[in-house]
């Protein structure tokens, strides 16, 4: 149905709440099968099962954390420039990347850590996601866009697709899904499933996020004595219902915080077929029972993040004064996450 009001029916799962949906995918129907074009939830659970993990490591450098091994050799060639920044920030990837890449299945650059050094800090976020592609990684930009449809579809065709040249389509960067924000609507979100179903990429919409601000926005009631946060859940799993995998889960997922397991319960009742992205792990205060609930009954449905409690674990556990024991204190935590993680099962 592409009439704007038009509604459309929701799962019966969790709370009752009506919502209007203002338009819907009307890209034509992609077949994955006997195509090398695989559906982002099949490519995710695969990737999990291979690992045998459901973490994400978030690359959110920090230039005043990264190991002086790297900064002091680097600022000497060429000084303390937002080109050495850029180059700083992609040699500390590349090291964390080694270190994990053989025990995740996906990672989330945080692009704000990048483009607050403009240009050069562009050149870094692009060449660490090749890198993670390099070493068999997923990656997930944490970007949260949203914007209306013209513009929300320039983002998704550089992030997702491809952007026109000249008359020739070119992609710049090779990425597998992106960060969302649902609060301008669907028509802000189209561009980005059209790509979901043409390309096979994916999406993680908010729902109801770590930050306790959130709560402001995400707990108000709406009408049905409900709350935002059921509502948009609501929604998502209904713009995600056309692009549901073989394994069951739908390229449209869901970014639920890890801080709030009482409402992550209602939701993964509301959302069966929603993969979660659970921020909030570690350094914001979340544990592994806490993230139980993002769970479905079979262990699957989500992936959990934790960025600082990895990438920084160096500086919690002794070493050389520069720093440069990064990687193997990033490989231990990721082995300690892991393990911490087990434990709910």
């Amino acid at each position: 149905m592409n009439d704007e009001g038009a509604m459309k029916n929701v799962p019966e799962e969790g709370p009752e709440v009506e919502v209007q949906i203002v338009g819907e995918t009307d890209v034509e129907e992609v077949t994955f099968e006997n195509t090398k074009l695989e559906n982002f939830a099949d490519k995710l659970n695969r990737a999990i099962d291979k690992k045998g993990s459901c973490i994400c490591v978030g690359l959110d450098p920090r230039l005043n954390q990264i190991p002086s091994s790297i900064i002091d050799p680097i600022t000497a060639k060429y000084g303390y420039t937002p080109e050495a920044a850029s180059k700083a920030l992609l040699e500390f990837n590349r090291g964390i990347i080694d270190a994990v890449c053989d025990l995740v299945p996906i990672v989330k650059p945080q692009i704000a850590f990048y483009e607050q050094f403009g240009f050069f800090g562009y050149l870094a976020f692009e060449e660490t996601c090749r890198y993670a592609k390099e070493k068999g990684l997923l990656v997930l930009a944490d970007i949260k866009r949203s914007d209306i449809g013209s513009t929300a579809k320039a983002y998704a065709n550089y992030f997702l697709g491809e952007v026109d040249v000249f008359g020739e389509e070119k992609e710049f960067i090779d990425i597998d899904a992106v960060t969302l924000n649902p609060y301008m609507g669907y028509d802000s979100i189209k561009p980005f499933a059209d790509l979901c179903m043409k390309r096979g990429k994916g999406a993680f919409i908010l729902v109801k996020t770590s930050n306790p601000s959130g709560a402001d926005i995400q707990d108000r009631g709406v009408e049905g004595g409900h709350a935002v946060f059921e509502m948009v859940a609501q929604l998502v799993e209904s713009w995600g219902a056309d692009v549901i995998g073989e394994s069951g889960y739908s390229s449209i997922g869901a970014v639920v915080g890890a801080t709030y397991p009482a409402q992550a319960k209602i939701l993964r009742e509301m959302m069966p077929q929603s993969i979660f992205l659970v921020p909030g792990y570690g350094a914001q205060g979340g544990g592994a029972a806490d993230v139980k609930p993002c769970f479905n009954s079979d262990g699957k449905g989500a992936i959990v993040n934790s960025s600082r409690g990895i990438t920084f674990a160096y500086e919690k556990v002794d070493g050389p004064v520069d720093g440069s024991h990064y990687e193997q204190a990033a490989h231990n935590a990721v082995l300690a996450m892991k393990k911490d993680l087990d434990s709910i099962f």
